[in-house]
């Protein structure tokens, strides 16, 4: 993977907040023409810096916004559980992102229900079917603060 420039990061930055607009859209707001900003996409697809392009949905229209954050403990730290855990959530639509993480619990899920009552239903009946969880605990989101997908873009010779 090469060194970004200025215009790489350009680009990357507005296809963080419209990835809809045209490359000639684009190239007006970088302020290079069309082809020169196709190709420098293609390239940073190809070096895997756009792992991809997806539509960001209304989590209201589509009756999931009941969003819960799930601390998950595996009973035992062994790779077995871990994997099973890991391959089940993979399957889980509820779950829209899933960590590993430190500290006192073992995984971290953002989870996407209509309901409390549907909140409950993914507990008992999905997460209660696996035997290598030994607790969880769920914390519940009241409003949203800040919702970017955007990541902070810098050349990385500057880093």
């Amino acid at each position: 993977m090469g060194v970004l420039d200025e215009s790489d990061i350009a680009i990357l930055k507005i296809l963080q907040q419209d990835a809809d607009l045209t490359n000639k859209q684009i190239a007006a707001r970088v302020h290079l023409s069309p082809t020169p900003v196709f190709e420098r996409i293609k390239r940073l697809r190809a070096d895997g810096y756009i792992k991809k392009i997806a539509a960001v949905l209304d989590v209201e229209k589509l009756n999931c916004s009941f969003v819960a954050f799930c601390y998950i403990k595996l009973k035992q730290h062994t790779f077995d559980n871990a994997e099973r855990f890991m391959s089940a959530v993979q399957k889980m639509d509820e779950v829209g992102e899933c960590y590993n993480i430190s500290g006192d619990y073992d995984f971290l899920m953002k989870v996407y229900v209509s309901s409390m009552k549907e909140y409950q239903k993914f507990v008992l009946r999905i997460l209660g079917e696996l035997d290598c969880i030994g607790g969880l605990n769920s914390s519940f989101v009241m409003g949203e603060v800040k919702n970017s997908y955007a990541i902070p873009v810098k050349n990385s010779s500057n880093i």
